[in-house]
């Protein structure tokens, strides 16, 4: 599947090498809050350590849209990464990036030093892929590796343009990991095949869908995209989350699963509310005959059964999207029943980051699953059968 260097192809001894983590992680008041990303990044860091680079990281961090903002400084990831990997992880802070700062870090280096540069979308250029700031990151480097599945579905100049620069490239370990686990499903599953999308907008998930049809054995759609589907089997769906303008396309796909023979379900009752918050008075009501002034916040308990029924002897299971508002405890009851299937299931189960890995591992299900990806966006690009640039753009074996 993945035809590209690895970081086990590399003699890096005495090299300098650039790798592009994802380190977008939430921060508070000067604090991470998961530090996931963080920890998925290690075995790379370790082995490159271990070979004896000088390892320098690079990473972007929210939308700074090329201006320096402090709050956005990747300063406190340099601290839990040191915290971790048991050595100084230097922050070149550098306004600029790649500065006369982190140029003097970088030449002050020893084999197996680590120092991590400031956020890459400091840089207007960073988003545009333009060529100059690419040629910077070059410059600090022999070697170029790519460990940032998260942005991968992005052409940006730390993804992308470095590469053309520098002598050789490879993917780390996570990205190795990432592609196979997602590119085994995708390609060669195990079957029976089943995906879960849930999450709010059917528009996010048009091309995920038409590309599973071909591919799955079940297909089972929950969360705020399910009543534009509702909508299109001639259900009344009151003031719940609707796109009308997907409403044929929602059709077309019904017709392609009857077609290809696929499982295709949709929730068959709804929770719902009458006003978005937590502790709304709720009824719950069969899916299609949701009373104007009302709106579903999340699957019922009969369909909970359905879709825990349909999953129990699927061998491979891609779950993208929560079921309902899982923001709120009291209407987090389907996407939690998915994540308990799933924790259960004996087959390979691919969580496809965003809301979908956060129920999971608040719900201390993450170890009982085969892998959770750490890209949201990527992980669905992938799933809809795009090339992702950051992958394409690794020299091949």
């Amino acid at each position: 599947m993945l035809n590209k260097k690895t970081v086990d192809d590399l003699n890096v001894k005495g090299k300098r090498v650039l790798v592009r983590c994802d380190f977008n992680v939430p921060v508070k008041d000067g604090v991470i809050t998961d530090d996931n990303r963080i920890t998925a990044s290690l075995p790379t860091i370790r082995k490159l350590m271990n070979d004896g680079a000088k390892v320098i990281l690079c990473s972007h961090m929210g939308k700074p849209k090329g201006e320096v903002k402090p709050e956005l400084s990747l300063a406190p990831v340099a601290e839990r990464l040191s915290e971790k990997l048991g050595v100084e992880v230097k922050f070149a802070k550098d306004d600029n990036v790649v500065g006369e700062n982190a140029k003097a870090a970088v030449e002050a280096m020893k084999d197996g030093d680590v120092i991590l540069l400031e956020n890459t979308r400091f840089r207007k250029e960073e988003t545009k892929n333009e060529d100059n700031f690419s040629k910077e990151l070059a410059s600090l480097a022999d070697i170029y590796v790519d460990d940032a599945f998260g942005s991968s579905h992005r052409a940006h100049c730390s993804t992308v343009g470095v590469t053309k620069y520098v002598a050789e490239s490879a993917v780390g370990y996570l990205m190795e990991k990432e592609i196979e686990y997602l590119g085994n499903a995708v390609e060669n599953p195990v079957r029976p095949f089943a995906a879960i999308l849930g999450g709010a907008k059917v528009s996010d998930k048009i091309n995920v869908i038409n590309n599973l049809l071909e591919k799955v054995d079940i297909l089972i759609i929950g969360g705020g995209m399910a009543y534009t589907f509702i909508k299109a089997l001639g259900g009344t769906v009151g003031d719940s989350l609707l796109e009308e303008d997907k409403v044929e396309y929602a059709k077309e796909m019904i017709f392609k699963a009857s077609q290809k023979g696929v499982k295709f379900l949709l929730p068959i009752d709804t929770v719902i509310v009458k006003e978005f918050k937590n502790d709304a008075l709720s009824d719950i009501v069969p899916t299609g005959l949701i009373p104007d002034g009302w709106m579903g916040v999340d699957i019922g308990p009969e369909t909970r059964s359905l879709f825990t029924e349909a999953l129990k002897d699927a061998k491979t299971v891609v779950w993208n999207g929560p079921m309902g508002v899982f923001e709120f405890p009291n209407f987090a009851k389907g996407t939690e029943a998915i994540a308990e299937a799933l924790a259960h299931i004996d087959g390979t189960t691919i969580i496809g980051g965003g809301d979908s890995a956060a129920a999971v591992n608040q719900l201390g299900y993450g170890d009982r699953m085969s892998h959770i990806s750490t890209g949201g966006g990527a992980s669905l690009e992938f799933l809809e059968g795009k090339e992702l640039p950051g992958v394409a753009a690794v020299q091949d074996k």
